[in-house]
């Protein structure tokens, strides 16, 4: 299958709520069955409005988001929610239940006309909290939980919806550095077994560079590059998209590019990055 995002323009209604958020113009992308796409850029890019007009939230002014040629916005409900699955930057877990009851929601696309949860739905999500490094804390109330441990439980939560195609807005902010490796190879275990895409957005470079196999580079909602990493990945272009003097060296096992901030800028200290490079 494949997600397609065909000449997409978008830009969000002046107003004071609107303030700094990047419109999208003319971006065209696609992602395959069996694939991770890293979307990055800097705060403010458009990265999450992409995600959002890929998952049919936002409708663009222009072009069209399609999954095998079919509009995306002419799906039921039922159909998106079997389709693609999202995992938003922020947790919105807002009500007090289990986790696994939180997980069962990602169910609903199945379920029947009484709504009670069947031994297979509830065996899928307990697998999905397995997969997840969630499964301890199934009968715990959400609200307990810390942040990490909320976005393992979203991020269960799309998994148990078994979607075609996966929507990932920073699935590891707010995770440990086991658990953001343990997260990502999920998704990518994930990804081939199942033939699933997924369109990544994160911040860390690095990360992106071991699991991404392909990566687009999104500057002020236009995309400028787009390619295997270690071709798209350069310290020339990879500086001019953050601003910043970077520098790129090989990691000592996998041999993929590994991403430093230089530290200085001319002859002159430069301003610490907002954004973390890698962990």
């Amino acid at each position: 299958m494949r997600l397609e995002l065909d000449q997409i323009d978008y830009q969000y209604p002046t107003g004071p709520t609107n303030v700094g958020r990047a419109g999208i113009e003319g971006v065209s992308l696609t992602v395959e069955s069996g694939e991770i796409v890293a979307l990055l850029g800097p705060n403010g890019a458009g990265k999450s409005t992409l995600l959002s007009l890929a998952a049919g939230l936002l409708v663009p002014q222009r072009g069209e988001v399609r999954v095998d040629g079919r509009a995306i916005l002419s799906l039921s409900r039922r159909e998106m929610a079997r389709t693609i699955a999202r995992v938003a930057q922020q947790s919105e877990i807002r009500f007090p239940m289990t986790a696994l009851e939180y997980v069962l929601t990602g169910r609903f696309a199945y379920g029947k006309a009484l709504g009670f949860d069947s031994p297979a739905d509830v065996a899928i999500a307990q697998e999905a909290l397995r997969q997840t490094d969630a499964l301890s804390f199934a009968e715990r109330s959400v609200m307990e939980l810390s942040m990490g441990e909320r976005q393992r439980v979203t991020l269960a939560r799309a998994l148990a919806q078994t979607p075609r195609f996966l929507l990932l807005d920073e699935p590891t902010a707010n995770a440990d550095l086991a658990h953001q490796i343990s997260l990502l190879s999920c998704v990518r275990r994930t990804v081939r077994e199942l033939a699933l895409g997924a369109l990544l957005v994160t911040h860390d470079l690095n990360l992106a560079i071991e699991f991404a196999d392909r990566v687009l580079l999104l500057k002020e909602g236009r995309l400028v590059a787009s390619g295997p990493p270690r071709e798209v990945m350069t310290e020339e272009g990879l500086s001019d998209l953050f601003a910043l003097p970077l520098v790129i060296d090989a990691h000592p096992v996998s041999g993929h590019p590994r991403i430093f901030w230089s530290g200085v800028r001319g002859n002159e200290e430069a301003r610490a990055p907002d954004w973390p490079l890698a962990h």
